[in-house]
């Protein structure tokens, strides 16, 4: 059962008075049989609903009920936004909105929703940060949110990958997005629209610049368009590699998405043992080297021959490397003394 299906449910009654079975089960894509569940979740959790028969009857409330959803400030408004997501609202600067809105939501419902209501929050919690990751530091976060939101340029200090380095841009923010526990800036500069990594901002300044954000842009549009487009600059050659079967079972966890995709359409069947043959996606030969290093004796690389000569280059100095250092130990224990530094 879901509590907000219902809370959906009640503010239907509420905004359009008179309300069909079948009108409330089309509004919140259920089944009828659904819908009349769901009323009789309502009726039992103490709202007043009741049905009027007849033609042109249905369900409604009885006159004067109203939620009470009243005393909200703008900010806590904003914050139910982010109300399931405590650690994003708190990157925001919007920790004590969601505390209060939360508090004045929970008082606004019936006892029986209230209840169900808190028993859900109890058993979900997010953590947005990947494996392996500590959470990036975003000093500036909050003055962008406040940037987004009150339409107002802003001037930065930005460190980027590619020489010079540090910049300076005047930015027209449209919005902010959280990817796997990293929030990005999406933003119009002099060349159009660019999409930048909050923790890279090293300083941010509000400027007395109001500008008017296009009517037609929207942000999840972008955002989808834009990791396409990074999908296709990011890998700009292939590679073709035999995996062993404890290798191919490894590859979602060392290993991006495309790769284990690619590795899926393009498997074929080489050799005894299970090894199978596929092409991939990569990158720089420094990158794919660096990923592919990470499965071991369980990967081999047919081609190119580069990529397949950089591999044996890096294995080759980690065998020289540790055999030359085993070495060293058993010549000093067997001495009598430990090698020096």
């Amino acid at each position: 059962m879901s509590t907000g299906r219902l809370l959906s449910v009640l503010l239907l009654l509420q905004s359009r008075g008179r309300v069909s079975a079948r009108t409330l089960a089309d509004e919140l894509g259920v089944s009828v049989r659904t819908a009349y569940r769901d009323l009789d979740r309502l009726q039992a959790a103490g709202v007043p609903v009741y049905a009027e028969p007849g033609r042109g009857g249905g369900y409604q409330l009885v006159d004067g009920y109203r939620t009470r959803l009243t005393g909200m400030s703008e900010g806590e408004a904003r914050a139910l936004f982010f109300a399931g997501l405590p650690g994003p609202a708190a990157d925001l600067g919007l920790a004590a909105e969601v505390a209060g809105a939360r508090l004045k939501l929970l008082a606004a419902l019936p006892t029986g929703l209230r209840e169900e209501a808190t028993r859900t929050a109890a058993v979900f919690h997010v953590d947005a940060p990947g494996w392996y990751r500590e959470p990036e530091r975003t000093p500036y976060l909050p003055l962008l949110v406040e940037a987004v939101l009150t339409r107002r340029a802003v001037d930065v200090h930005y460190r980027r990958w590619r020489a010079p380095q540090e910049v300076h841009r005047r930015l027209r923010p449209y919005g902010l997005v959280l990817k796997s526990g990293i929030w990005y800036l999406v933003a119009a500069t002099e060349k159009g629209t660019a999409t930048y990594r909050v923790t890279q901002v090293l300083g941010a300044e509000l400027s007395g610049e109001r500008f008017d954000r296009p009517e037609e842009f929207d942000l999840g549009t972008y955002w989808t368009s834009y990791l396409d487009e990074f999908r296709t600059r990011r890998h700009t050659g292939t590679a073709t590699i035999r995996l062993s079967p404890r290798g191919r079972r490894r590859l979602p966890d060392n290993l991006p998405p495309e790769v284990v995709r690619a590795v899926d359409s393009t498997a074929a069947p080489v050799g005894d043992g299970g090894w199978i043959e596929a092409v991939i996606p990569t990158e720089s030969t420094e990158h794919a080297c660096g990923e592919l290093l990470r499965l071991g004796v369980d990967v081999e690389v047919v081609a190119p021959a580069e990529l397949r000569r950089a591999m044996a280059d890096t294995v080759g100095t980690l065998a020289r490397t540790y055999g030359s250092a085993g070495t060293e130990q058993s010549q000093g224990l067997s001495g009598g003394s430990w090698p020096g530094p």
